[in-house]
């Protein structure tokens, strides 16, 4: 059995070859969301068990309105931001100037990477770099982030899974771009 839907009724039935099928086929895509939103291994494992724990308890009430991927998306997202929500961080501004230490307060600026992304990509501190300007990211957009640019969802899965509105996945994706863009734009212009 290869298809979902065939996965996912056989599995309904009490089958738990096939609730292991689906586990296995997606046990890494759920891990590297859980990790990219997490921020942490150990806590990307616990939200791993924790999705697929509640898959188990909850598979029955699937009704397949949504694919199964859509609904495990969901689930795990879920158990990620409820996770994240034990250890708040402030909200950043984009409008705020930023903070120095020792300089004082710098207006923020947006500067010419000078290589292209794919260039850059290549480069492993270059991935560092963005990796770690992805766990910057407040929980929110993170989220919309890793699902549609990382996990490759479209704009309505994204949607979907985290529950809002097809506009507003398209604003906090603007939002965590421009936060990243300006996060990595520090980094850029030292490497110049």
């Amino acid at each position: 059995m290869d298809n979902d839907s065939e996965l996912v009724h056989a599995a309904q039935n009490g089958d738990q070859r096939a609730f292991a099928q689906l586990v296995e086929k997606y046990e890494a895509r759920v891990y590297n969301l859980a990790r990219k939103m997490m921020r942490d291994p150990q806590d990307a494992e616990d939200v791993l068990q924790e999705t697929f724990i509640s898959v188990f308890r909850h598979l029955k009430d699937f009704q397949g309105d949504a694919s199964f991927s859509t609904w495990l998306y969901r689930i795990a997202t879920n158990a990620s931001l409820m996770k994240l929500r034990g250890r708040k961080t402030p909200p950043l501004s984009l409008d705020a100037p930023v903070e120095m230490d020792d300089a004082g307060a710098l207006p923020r600026e947006i500067v010419d990477w000078g290589i292209t992304p794919e260039e850059a990509l290549l480069s492993g501190e270059v991935r560092a770099q963005m990796d770690a300007a992805v766990d910057a990211l407040p929980e929110s957009l993170r989220a919309v982030f890793v699902l549609r640019d990382i996990e490759g969802l479209s704009v309505q899965e994204t949607a979907d899974v985290l529950s809002i509105s097809v506009p507003n996945v398209k604003t906090r994706l603007h939002r965590a771009r421009l936060m990243l863009r300006e996060n990595l734009s520090e980094y850029f212009k030292r490497a110049k």
